[in-house]
């Protein structure tokens, strides 16, 4: 991928980091080995300097504290040593949001961070986010879930088919009708209660009668049988 002809390690170095909606975690890999590899102008990288360890011991060591301390942020510092294919899909989530702090951005792009995440693990993601926010970091992040927007973005743009159909504070998005037409529904505002009552309602005079059906039947047949008795 490039960005106005810049490749993509020119961009990361720039302070702009992604992750993706598909995690890129390196499985035979333990988890702290792949936050390591977040780390930018890494010594030991360089071919001559590889053979050479006291060119990069130090930094290496300095660059396996910094994981170390990201993930006890991430709640992950019990999985270091675990390969990263032993991590469940929202602890992996959690691990490339980790990773890309390990160069320091100023922006980080998220594409859909709740996509396949247990719901337990799906407040724990948002806090994290918004503590990007707080720390002074842009995040731009693609997502669908509504309720997730409406909690941690100032600005909404709100795309369908390809186009721009709204823009916005979240507040004023939502309300949006061409928003509500494309993702929202137009019965939105209907409250579920009532139409699951409603449809309770039905279901309930249809077994009444299919009930009264029955004891009709019923008492054909007693009465069939005592005839015949007689």
């Amino acid at each position: 991928m490039q960005i106005s002809g810049v490749p993509s390690f020119k961009v990361a170095r720039r302070g702009q980091v992604r992750t993706f909606q598909l995690t890129k975690a390196l499985s035979l890999l333990t988890v702290v080995e792949n936050m390591k590899l977040g780390a930018p102008s890494q010594r030991g990288e360089r071919l001559w300097a590889s053979v050479v360890p006291w060119l990069w011991r130090k930094q290496d060591d300095e660059i396996e504290v910094k994981a170390r301390e990201l993930l006890e942020r991430f709640k992950l510092d019990t999985k270091a040593e675990d390969y990263a294919a032993s991590l469940s899909g929202g602890q992996r989530k959690l691990l490339e949001m980790a990773r890309a702090l390990m160069s320091d951005p100023t922006l980080v792009m998220l594409d859909e961070p709740m996509a396949g995440v247990n719901p337990a693990l799906t407040q724990s993601l948002l806090d994290h986010i918004l503590d990007l926010k707080h720390e002074g970091m842009t995040v731009l992040f693609v997502e669908h879930d509504m309720h997730m927007v409406r909690h941690i973005a100032d600005w909404v743009v709100v795309m369908a088919e390809g186009r721009i159909v709204a823009e916005g504070p979240p507040e004023t998005v939502m309300q949006d009708q061409a928003v509500i037409d494309a993702y929202l529904g137009s019965h939105q505002d209907v409250d579920l209660g009532v139409v699951t009552g409603r449809v309770a309602g039905e279901v309930d005079t249809q077994a009444v009668e299919l009930l009264e059906e029955i004891k009709e039947e019923v008492e054909a047949s007693i009465e069939e049988a005592e005839e015949e008795n007689r």
